[in-house]
C-alpha cells in the first residue's frame, strides 16, 4: 500500500503515522557493521555470544538508518523533504537482534511556517522504533525542512 505524497501544508501538530515492519537478517547486520561499526558484537555470532547481549545485535547506527527510512516512508514526506536540520534526543532503548522486525511511529510535534522567500517550512517529528514485541528500541526527534505543496 503506497502512502500519498505529503507536503508541509498537509502536516499538523499531533498527526501520527505508522510504518510497515522490516525484518533484519544476520547477514545485513554483519555487512553494515563491517562497513560502519565493526565491533565484535555486531560482526560475528561468537562476538555477540561473548557480549553482554548474548547474541549478535544490529549497530545502533543501522537501527537509526532503518528507522529513518521507515519513518520518511510512513509520513509521506520522502519526496518533499528538502533536508534535515538536526537530530535531537536520540536514545537506544533496547538492542535489535537478527530476526527482529522494526516498525516506526512518527508524530508531528512542531511546525513553523515558511519564510516569505522560501517554499519550505520547518517540521519536527518524533520517531519511535518498536520491535515485533511492541518494545521500544529507539526514540529521537528530527527537524525537517519540508517543501510546500506546489501551486496547481
Amino acid at each position: 500500500m503506497a502512502v500519498a505524497q505529503r507536503y508541509f501544508d498537509d502536516l499538523e501538530i499531533g498527526d501520527v503515522f505508522h510504518s510497515f515492519a522490516r525484518t533484519l537478517t544476520e547477514a545485513e547486520i554483519i555487512d553494515f557493521a563491517w562497513a560502519y561499526d565493526p565491533q565484535p558484537f555486531h560482526i560475528s555470532a561468537e562476538g555477540g555470544a561473548q557480549s553482554m547481549f548474548g547474541a549478535i545485535i544490529a549497530s545502533g547506527l543501522q537501527t537509526l538508518a532503518i528507522a529513518s527510512r521507515l519513518g520518511l516512508e510512513a509520513t509521506g514526506i520522502l519526496g518533499a523533504n528538502v533536508a534535515g536540520r538536526g537530530l535531537y534526543d536520540l536514545t537506544w532503548k533496547k538492542p535489535v537482534f537478527a530476526g527482529d522486525s522494526l516498525r516506526v511511529r512518527a508524530e508531528v510535534i512542531a511546525t513553523r511556517a515558511p519564510r516569505a522567500d522560501r517554499d519550505f517550512g520547518d517540521v519536527r517529528i518524533r520517531y519511535q522504533g518498536f520491535n515485533q514485541d511492541n518494545e521500544m528500541v529507539l526514540e529521537y526527534d528530527l527537524a525537517h525542512l519540508v517543501r510546500r505543496r506546489p501551486a496547481a
